[in-house]
């Protein structure tokens, strides 16, 4: 079996939010699709073992921020590879409660869905939440991003609990040496750079100043590893 077929796969790129109690979380999901039209009804799937799985079981609600392209590395990495159990997701980021009582994420977003949960499936390592639309709205103008091109453009890495997690591909080797997020997996390739941080292309891992971090999780940049 060649699972090299699941990278033709679309996506887009989202922040599912719910809550428990007076807490928020929400995190990076790429599968989230809508279901039918009469009623309108959404879908989307979430790692057991993440807070926000926790978070939409306990309430039976969630909020869907549908992100544009231009959306940052380091914000999509805020909310992707980072555990609500250690950080508060939300702080410092522009939000509103919702009417279902669950956050809708303002920075970065196009338009939001909300959606009570009325089936959710086991599905091995995942559920499957199935939601009813409950409020929906558009807060700009853009062209939302797609997983392909965080991938493929942006450079982004994919959480190993992600439903469409796939091993690195193998690529050409770089004239020179690329360096390894051990946290998150972002790879530096110096023929690339970092130019969201301000790294041209051609600059040496070696070069780059020492405060500079990892554009999608934030690591230091003693977290790297040559590869």
């Amino acid at each position: 079996m060649n699972t090299k077929a699941l990278y033709s796969l679309t996506y887009g790129l989202f922040v599912v939010s719910s809550f428990k109690g007076n807490k928020f979380n929400g995190q990076i999901a790429n599968t989230v699709i809508q279901v039918c039209s009469e009623p309108q009804v959404i879908q989307c799937i979430i790692n057991k073992n993440n807070l926000t799985h926790d978070y939409v079981n306990n309430s039976r609600v969630f909020a869907v921020s549908i992100l544009a392209r231009e959306t940052p590395l380091n914000f999509i990495g805020g909310f992707g590879f980072k555990s609500g159990r250690d950080v508060d997701k939300f702080a410092g980021i522009n939000f509103k409660v919702g009417k279902t009582g669950a956050p809708i994420v303002l920075d970065n977003s196009l338009a939001y869905l909300e959606a009570k949960v009325i089936a959710q499936y086991d599905v091995y390592t995942h559920t499957i939440f199935v939601g009813e639309l409950t409020d929906a709205d558009v807060i700009k103008e853009g062209e939302p991003i797609t997983y392909a091109y965080y991938q493929q453009v942006k450079r982004g890495s994919t959480p190993k609990s992600a439903p469409s997690y796939q091993p690195e591909k193998k690529e050409e080797k770089s004239k020179m040496d690329r360096y390894q997020c051990s946290v998150c997996g972002y790879i530096y390739d110096p023929e690339k750079g970092d130019p969201e941080g301000g790294i041209k292309p051609g600059t040496r891992f070696e070069d780059i100043p020492d405060d500079w971090t990892c554009p999608v999780c934030g690591a230091s940049k003693d977290q790297f590893k040559k590869i």
